[in-house]
């Protein structure tokens, strides 16, 4: 089992999510409104947002949308959260 895999993701507020890795590291990824462009701009929806789930150890959306687990990681346990811009 790898650090970090992701087991948990759940949204707390549109562009706001929570994530807990298998080690047991918790925190949360905020995406700044920059970050919303190319194939993230679909994220700007609500409801989009919303769908986001947990495929095998990396945080996902329909449509092949994913966030790289290991930089996740490496943010929240130096800072307690990920920002992404």
């Amino acid at each position: 089992m790898l650090n970090w895999e992701v087991i948990e993701a759940k949204v707390i507020e549109h562009g706001r999510l929570h994530v807990r890795f298998a080690d047991g590291l918790e925190g949360q990824v905020r995406f700044l409104p920059s970050a919303y462009r190319g194939v993230f701009s679909r994220l700007l929806d609500p409801s989009e947002f919303a769908k986001v789930t947990v495929n095998g150890y990396f945080v996902t959306w329909p449509g092949e949308l994913d966030l790289a687990p290991d930089a996740m990681y490496q943010a929240i346990a130096t800072n307690g959260e990920c920002v992404l811009s």
